[in-house]
């Protein structure tokens, strides 16, 4: 049991030894009669625990709860309400023994529909017992998210690792054919690059969804990450014949956070662009001062995205072309680690997009409020 549960056993109980106290002998029963003010000193400790929680007696009456116990489900008017908790209630009584179970609960009138929860129901003194449900729809849902994530991380790894042990096969048996040789050898080495360039975005994404991913944070210039995650693209570009026009006008202010961390953002819609895009056409860059957010703009002139999967594109792993990803080399992470620094940093990343008319993605941060930064905007 927890430290807090503990904390909530002794508070509650003492609660009630109080209560019991103040009549110089002890309650056999409860009755509805206890002052307001015992009730608000009982509703205060139940609020602070993280999980909903409730004082009852063995007929289900509730005595105190925490605020969220109705807007859960757990208090029809002033009793419990789910049959399975109702059945724990008892079943604590009878034994005198701490009783828990995992349940779905219902909540009547709410969009959410059901959750999944902890039920923990401990007798106390005086014919109470202290139940306790803690929510385990976020911990499963994570719990899916991590299953998924290394499933197809597993699967990401193994097409490479494949197609490696199937080329040095080739090369094996191909060892009196030099063109052949070289041949299969120049595709080793571009499932060679497909694998770092994972191992390199999933120790991002790493690192960015860190407990501590902003330790290295200092006013960054909007100026400076734009110019560099441009240059960093100029050979890529070049190779496809694209152009990459930037806004004259990049002195907007800086952004506090992680200098890295920023460019790489910016580095990845870039590169998207120019992987999704037809030779020989444009990418943009651009930025612009909105109230006291700076936005970062990346436009393309590519097949665009459909409204379907426009809600997903952040997502891991997920791409809107499977075929064409793996001719451009993509690992499916790059914009779920955009997302991520967005969030880090405050911001936000959004998408327009039409089939046939290109994309344009913006990052939003929180422009950083500095002398400087207030005369660019008073000008």
């Amino acid at each position: 049991m927890s430290t807090l549960v503990w904390l909530a056993l002794l508070g509650a109980a003492l609660l009630v030894g109080l209560v019991a106290g103040r009549a110089t002998k002890r309650i056999p029963e409860v009755t509805n009669t206890y002052p307001e003010d015992q009730i608000a000193a009982l509703t205060q400790i139940l609020d602070v625990l993280p999980d909903a929680a409730a004082l009852v007696d063995a007929t289900d009456v509730v005595v105190a709860s925490s605020s969220n116990c109705v807007a859960m489900g757990l208090i029809t008017t002033d009793r419990l309400g789910p049959v399975v908790l109702r059945a724990l209630n008892r079943e604590a009584h009878r034994t005198g023994k701490t009783v828990a179970r995992d349940a779905t609960i219902s909540r009547t009138g709410d969009s959410l529909g059901n959750w999944e929860a902890r039920l923990q129901v401990s007798p106390l003194e005086n014919n109470l017992s202290l139940v306790l449900a803690q929510d385990l729809s976020e911990e499963r849902r994570l719990n899916d998210v991590r299953r998924d994530f290394v499933a197809n991380v597993s699967h990401e790894l193994k097409t490479p690792v494949g197609a490696l042990s199937l080329l040095a096969e080739a090369v094996q048996a191909a060892d009196q054919d030099v063109a052949q040789a070289r041949h299969f050898a120049a595709r080793m080495q571009l499932e060679v690059r497909r694998l770092t360039d994972l191992i390199t975005d999933l120790v991002e994404l790493s690192r960015v969804q860190g407990d501590a991913p902003l330790r290295n944070s200092k006013p960054v210039p909007v100026q400076d990450i734009v110019a560099e995650a441009v240059d960093s693209m100029k050979i890529a570009s070049e190779k496809r014949k694209i152009q990459i026009n930037v806004a004259p006008d990049m002195n907007v202010g800086a952004i506090f956070g992680d200098e890295g961390q920023l460019i790489t953002a910016l580095r990845n819609l870039i590169s998207n662009a120019i992987n999704y895009s037809p030779e020989g056409t444009k990418v943009g860059v651009g930025v612009k001062l909105v109230g006291d957010q700076v936005e970062i703009t990346v436009t393309d002139q590519g097949p665009g995205i459909s409204e379907a999967d426009q809600s997903r594109i952040f997502e891991r792993f997920y791409r809107v072309d499977p075929a064409r990803s793996r001719e451009t080399g993509g690992t499916g992470l790059g914009l779920a680690i955009v997302k991520h620094v967005c969030a880090n940093h405050g911001g936000d990343c959004s998408v327009w997009s039409r089939v046939g008319e290109g994309s344009t993605f913006t990052l939003q941060f929180p422009i950083h409020h500095s002398p400087q930064n207030q005369e660019i905007g008073g000008k």
